[in-house]
């Protein structure tokens, strides 16, 4: 059973019990709730909007589009002011803003002819460097990811015309060709891959007609069963740019050693050809600690590994230590995300912005203790594979803190301290190649076990 499954089962269990556990409930009051109960699975007759963000990450603007099933999309830049228009047809406009962010200084919204435009005004010239749309899974719901970079693109011109970029997805109806609007007689692009692409996706091969069937029809209730993918690993090494972290014995930057340490876990963990895999940054710039969660989110990342060095003043103290979030931390960030404003992006696939307290306060509550449980089981699993390749810290290696890259709500995730910059020992050894792998290698076995343990977890 998926994520999002789960949490709904166990609400669905918890909010029919309720009702029996409150003394002088009526049957009106427990009617009502095991009515709201059964509507949460339900999908709604039309595609409705569920979130939007906006995530800045080290070389682009990320606008990220949350719905509730996959529509068709059209995205172009326009000049004068400056500007990308997102267009969505047959998707329901259910309310919400998005606060500035990176190239984008203001989001607006319009509606007509069944159709949802996304108005992203810029802060000078953007041009989209890709657009694609991550297909729902393991709880979450579809989303479509924009990528925006600064200037007009490689000519440097403003854009004369619309530089589109269409998503063939099922539609309802097909409106008649004599109320096409000419500019929408085109193909859609084909469908590109759920990972989040390297470069651009490439313009199509050829130009054919609208009214030629460009998409398979809507899938009946007894839909097939997904492709499965690759899960997907973010790696988080720590600091960059002007955050050098802590400074080592013989003046060695942790944020060097943390990007040295990502870069070697990553290519043993592709090497696999199990993973997909991606960093938080992949050179020395800097990134604020709630980005690189909202990075992860947005990729739709199943792990969150950060990579960190530790330094205090004893200098024989050395070894690798494993930080999870704490109960405290956990039980102070389900307060903030279970506030108004905060619901509609607090659980990836569940729009929790319409429900009462009580609701979605079990919801985050579920939600958050599943991730939580989920990240010690790797932790486990990392201090014992770790623990054969590298030291760990003789006391208490498994530490608990309320550190911010450990917020997700929904993305299980681990801090590693790699050893102490602070112990000359550990320092020759985590500029050490060799050492390195022997460490890159533990933690690939531990996602290895970890995601053994998960698909047993979700076949029982």
């Amino acid at each position: 059973m998926s994520f999002g499954g789960r949490i709904r089962a166990a609400l669905a269990a918890l909010v029919l019990l309720l009702p029996l556990q409150v003394a002088g409930a009526g049957d009106a009051v427990a009617e009502t709730m095991r009515a709201r109960t059964a509507a949460l699975p339900m999908v709604p007759e039309q595609a409705s909007l569920i979130g939007m963000r906006l995530g800045v990450h080290p070389d682009k603007t990320r606008f990220v589009v949350e719905m509730s099933e996959r529509v068709s999309y059209r995205v172009f830049t326009a000049a004068d002011p400056a500007r990308v228009v997102v267009e969505l047809t047959g998707l329901r406009w259910s309310g919400g803003a998005v606060p500035p962010n990176g190239l984008v200084r203001r989001v607006r919204n319009e509606t007509g002819d069944g159709v949802l435009r996304l108005v992203l005004d810029t802060t000078g010239p953007a041009h989209v460097a890709s657009s694609y749309i991550i297909p729902a899974r393991d709880g979450h719901q579809p989303r479509l990811v924009v990528d925006l970079k600064p200037g007009w693109g490689s000519d440097g011109a403003p854009p004369k015309t619309a530089a589109r970029t269409d998503e063939a997805a099922p539609a309802k109806a097909d409106p008649p060709p004599e109320s096409r609007k000419p500019e929408a007689q085109m193909a859609a692009l084909p469908v590109p891959p759920a990972e989040v692409p390297s470069k651009p996706a490439q313009p199509p091969a050829q130009v054919v007609p609208a009214a030629l069937p460009s998409a398979p029809p809507r899938p009946s209730a007894n839909r097939p069963a997904p492709v499965v993918e690759k899960p997907l690993v973010v790696l988080d090494p720590g600091h960059g740019g002007v955050d050098p972290g802590a400074i080592g014995v013989g003046g060695v930057y942790e944020k060097d050693i943390t990007l040295a340490a990502a870069r070697e876990v990553r290519r043993q963990l592709l090497a696999t050809g199990r993973y997909r895999v991606q960093l938080t940054r992949d050179k020395d710039v800097f990134v604020r600690l709630r980005d690189r969660v909202a990075i992860a989110r947005d990729a739709g990342g199943d792990l969150f590994v950060s990579l960190h060095a530790d330094s205090i003043g004893n200098g024989s103290i050395r070894g690798l230590s494993i930080y999870t979030l704490s109960e405290k931390a956990s039980d102070r960030e389900a307060e903030m995300l279970a506030a108004k404003e905060n619901r509609a992006d607090a659980i990836a696939g569940l729009d929790l912005s319409s429900e009462n307290d009580l609701v979605a306060g079990i919801l985050i509550d579920l939600a958050q203790r599943d991730t939580l449980n989920h990240s010690r089981r790797f932790a486990r699993l990392a201090l014992e594979n770790l623990g054969k390749e590298v030291k760990l810290l003789p006391a208490k290696p498994h530490r608990q803190a309320g550190l911010a890259v450990l917020t997700g709500p929904d993305i299980p995730a681990v801090l590693i301290e790699m050893g102490y910059l602070s112990s000359p020992q550990d320092v020759s050894l985590l500029t050490s190649g060799d050492h390195r792998e022997r460490m890159a290698r533990g933690v690939t076995r531990a996602v290895d076990a970890y995601f053994r343990w998960l698909h047993r977890e979700r076949k029982s």
